[in-house]
């Protein structure tokens, strides 16, 4: 645990949301199981292996140690994740209504509930970049422009986009609670403009359909959650049915959080499903969350869609 104890020897808490050691990334030998996580006024850290009482001591007295110097109230939370996830307060306390900020951007957060908190902090530079899109089409004198967020948890998402200027939201998450803290996030903001279907994608077609089409969609799926969405079976029927639903120029916004499928999996679905989605980059992670491999990190994708190939002249 050296390479942690380090870090929070060093470490400035910041103002934002974000994270502060990415042990996952594998760039830190025997710490591959760790990560510590700003929300503030509360840090997070999570083990992927239970630490014993002994490790859990020593990361308390470092992490009191620092914030004495720092003249800081120190609040700490532990999570440990395995078949589920269990969450206990350390020291100090985690305020009832939680709210953390990212930019101009506020969102409420739990992280004393469950496995996730309501903000996941690796998707930061696809947050800022669906701002900067909707930015630019603005600048180019688009007045209505429409999103589609899909698998849209809290609805971060929606959140860059209308701030950003977008006209209208539609956020379809089958959680109906996660969506209710969309919900929430979007009164936080002072924003009017979002949708909200807690519905089964793979049920709606249709009616997303009758509602676009979209400047830009977004799919941020779970890579494999029994019942709702398997990666490796269900990119392919959601990919397919992207161009119905975009613009003749509209992007989309593909997201892929499995370790063990690379970006070419997500290209490859998408030239063999949608071969009028024209790739456009792979945006870079989060400086914070380098990884000694990008392709098991975080994989977001931008195409656009482009004219329909023809067939060969016979």
């Amino acid at each position: 645990m050296h390479a942690l104890l380090d870090c929070i020897a060093q470490l400035t808490p910041p103002t934002d949301a974000g994270r502060l050691f990415h042990g996952r990334g594998g760039r830190y030998p025997g710490c591959e199981h760790l990560s510590l996580d700003a929300y503030p006024p509360v840090l997070l850290l999570t083990s992927f292996t239970p630490l014993d009482a002994a490790s859990l001591a020593a990361i308390d007295q470092a992490l009191q140690q620092r914030f004495a110097a720092l003249g800081q109230t120190l609040n700490w939370v532990y999570q440990q994740r395995g078949a589920g996830a269990h969450n206990q307060l350390m020291r100090g306390t985690v305020p009832q209504l939680h709210t953390v900020s990212e930019g101009a951007a506020r969102y409420r957060v739990r992280l004393l509930q469950g496995q996730n908190h309501g903000l996941f902090l690796d998707m930061a530079a696809g947050r800022a970049w669906v701002g900067q899109h909707i930015q630019a089409l603005r600048e180019q004198g688009h007045a209505d422009i429409k999103v589609l967020n899909l698998f849209a948890y809290s609805c971060a998402f929606s959140i860059a986009a209308l701030q950003a200027g977008a006209s209208e939201v539609i956020n379809m998450d089958m959680a109906s609670s996660t969506l209710a803290l969309g919900r929430e996030n979007h009164q936080l903001n002072q924003l009017t403009g979002a949708k909200f279907f807690a519905h089964d994608i793979f049920s709606s077609w249709g009616k997303l359909k009758r509602l676009g089409p979209y400047d830009l969609v977004i799919a941020d799926p779970p890579s494999y959650q029994k019942g709702s969405f398997v990666a490796t079976k269900d990119y392919a029927r959601l990919v397919r049915r992207l161009p119905d639903l975009l613009t003749a120029q509209g992007h989309a916004l593909l997201c892929l959080n499995a370790p063990e499928l690379s970006s070419q999996f997500l290209r490859d679905t998408v030239e063999a499903e949608a071969p009028a989605l024209q790739f456009i980059q792979r945006l870079a992670n989060p400086p914070a969350f380098a990884d000694v491999d990008e392709e098991c990190s975080l994989k977001v994708l931008v195409y656009q869609q482009g004219p329909t190939p023809q067939p060969p002249p016979h």
